[in-house]
């Protein structure tokens, strides 16, 4: 293999080489002992990432919400859910991340409201032509009068994309647009007003001090204009990642959003970010949501999705530091979030798994443990020596793998009742972490309270037990996290290297770095001296699913 040197961009913003971990506060750490994460809750546990060493956490959504899907419904967005404090909660919380040198970065989502919003039911009442239903995507229906859908497009929950209305007569009336569920109506993108409110709403977080958003669906809130028919491709990713051209995904008139965002960032000191969910079908469109007037990240989930395979995983990293650093972008790694299977159980699995679709007690090609818990600590070590920023999920420091048997009465994912219980959804990968194996709850909480109920073997990967063991998978988080702030691995080169076909092997300065995702072990050759591997071995044999850095004499 030939060697050949790739770069991410220059720059010395932090968001450019920024460890992230994201916090989903509900599972996090629940101060108030309800059963449901919170932001004292997230205050109190600040000390134990600040000794995991990242740059910044992310909070997914903690705004007012009736949590019709787990707070992605927003009803307030310059308010804090009661279910996790209050604002004089966050402001407390955020003083004290800084004061740790801990950025922090929160969840904004503006394709859609909630339907409680004041907006929404401001447009029920309203009625059809005002300016309140132009807030949102509302049409008249097909038909002879009106009772068929204005288009045949599918939600990504599963069931048509439209809900019709009753009018304040008791009459049926229009239809409105949820790409989600139908408690989530889509706010209409071409509409001034609606620019201006979020326009107001980033000022209102940037002026309390956050350092940034993550965009929650940055790749719709546009929609194709008349709004034509659409049959998605069988077994697609619900979220448009597989296809091109999709009415409702990557329109162009998203840009246009960004850099007027991109522009009010700007009016604020500190190098605040944006960084998008963008689903894409290819990283060269991906890199569009980057360009230097527009986002900051974007999350890079054709990496997040490639399968444990060295010539894909080979692929997928070059092209995207071409693809990013082509833009002036750094790359943004991901392997978990709160959306998709855990990576420690994901690499391992051995049927299709639609991102989505999760996992329960009947699903077919569930990991083996052993197996997965070895490549997702493998996957993690080469991702951490990749140029570039890093997203780690709350829990996977600790290798949680995903909560597959979760009884059906306690699930709780849109998903899951949408498609009458013929996809699990995303409960597994959001099950509150263990903190502590012998407290209620695993340290949750002190009332062993718990909105999804945690395995009984997550014992294992409490906090307090891995912190006793120097092979844990949080130790190697550690160590990994530290060397690679040490060594400059977020800025700077990597040199391709050669070590087979089953192998993704390359060189940072010094550091050689080889993972083998074969079957069998690797020889590394004489005078090999290791900085780090993600499961100890003797010899100069690197076994199968292990990653290693590594000098050589």
């Amino acid at each position: 293999m030939a060697q050949l040197e790739q770069s991410a961009a220059p720059g010395s913003e932090w968001w450019r080489t920024a460890v992230i971990y994201q916090i989903y506060p509900r599972s996090f750490a629940d101060a108030s002992g309800d059963g449901i994460g919170d932001l004292p809750g997230i205050t109190s546990r600040l000390d134990s990432l600040k000794e995991l060493g990242v740059d910044a956490i992310w909070l997914s959504p903690f705004m007012t919400s009736p949590q019709r899907d787990a707070g992605y419904d927003v009803a307030d967005y310059r308010d804090v859910d009661p279910l996790f404090g209050t604002l004089a909660d966050f402001d407390e919380m955020l003083a004290q991340a800084h004061a740790r040198g801990i950025r922090v970065i929160v969840d904004l989502v503006p394709n859609h409201s909630s339907d409680q919003h004041s907006w929404f039911q401001e447009a029920l009442k309203a009625g059809s032509g005002s300016k309140e239903r132009a807030r949102y995507v509302f049409r008249d229906g097909r038909g002879e009068n009106g009772e068929l859908p204005p288009n045949n497009w599918e939600s990504v929950f599963g069931g048509g994309m439209w809900e019709r209305v009753t009018e304040a007569d008791g009459t049926p009336g229009q239809w409105y647009l949820h790409i989600f569920d139908a408690t989530q109506p889509d706010f209409d993108w071409t509409n001034e007003e609606v620019k201006e409110e979020f326009r107001s709403i980033l000022r209102f977080w940037l002026d309390r001090g956050v350092d940034g958003f993550r965009v929650d669906v940055a790749h719709g809130m546009v929609k194709e204009a008349g709004l034509p028919d659409y049959a998605p491709v069988a077994d697609a990713d619900s979220m448009g990642g597989g296809e091109e051209n999709v009415p409702y995904w990557g329109q162009d008139g998203v840009h246009d959003i960004y850099r007027d965002w991109h522009n009010v960032l700007a009016e604020y000191d500190g190098d605040r970010a944006l960084c998008g969910e963008a689903w894409l079908p290819t990283l060269a469109q991906t890199a569009l949501w980057v360009r230097p007037d527009e986002m900051h990240q974007t999350f890079n989930f054709p990496y997040l999705m490639t399968p444990w395979d060295a010539e894909k995983l080979r692929d997928v990293i070059r092209q995207s530091l071409d693809a990013f650093g082509g833009v002036g972008a750094p790359s943004t790694w991901v392997l978990s979030n709160h959306d998709v299977v855990r990576h420690a159980s994901r690499l391992a699995l051995t049927a299709e798994n639609p991102q989505g679709e999760g996992i329960g007690p009947k699903s077919e090609g569930k990991p083996d443990p052993v197996v997965g818990l070895a490549r997702g600590r493998a996957a993690t070590t080469l991702m951490l020596a990749l140029p570039g920023s890093a997203y780690l999920y709350q829990g996977e420091e600790l290798g949680l793998p995903e909560a597959m048997d979760i009884p059906d009465e306690f699930r709780q994912d849109p998903t899951w009742f949408r498609t009458n219980g013929e996809r699990y959804g995303r409960d597994g990968c959001r099950v509150p972490i263990p903190w502590q194996a012998d407290a209620p709850a695993f340290g949750f909480n002190d009332t062993g309270a718990s909105w999804l109920p945690q395995p009984a073997e997550w014992a294992q990967f409490a906090r307090d037990v891995e912190e006793q063991d120097a092979a844990s998978t949080l130790n190697l988080y550690k160590q990994l996290i530290r060397l690679r702030s040490e060594h400059g691995f977020g800025n700077g080169t990597l040199v391709w290297e050669d070590q087979g076909q089953d192998a993704v092997a390359f060189r940072r300065g010094d550091i050689h770095v080889v993972a083998n995702l074969g079957a069998q072990p690797l020889e590394l050759g004489e005078g090999v001296e290791f900085v780090v591997q993600s499961q100890p071995f003797d010899g100069t044999a690197l076994p199968a699913d292990t990653t290693a850095w590594f000098r050589k004499a």
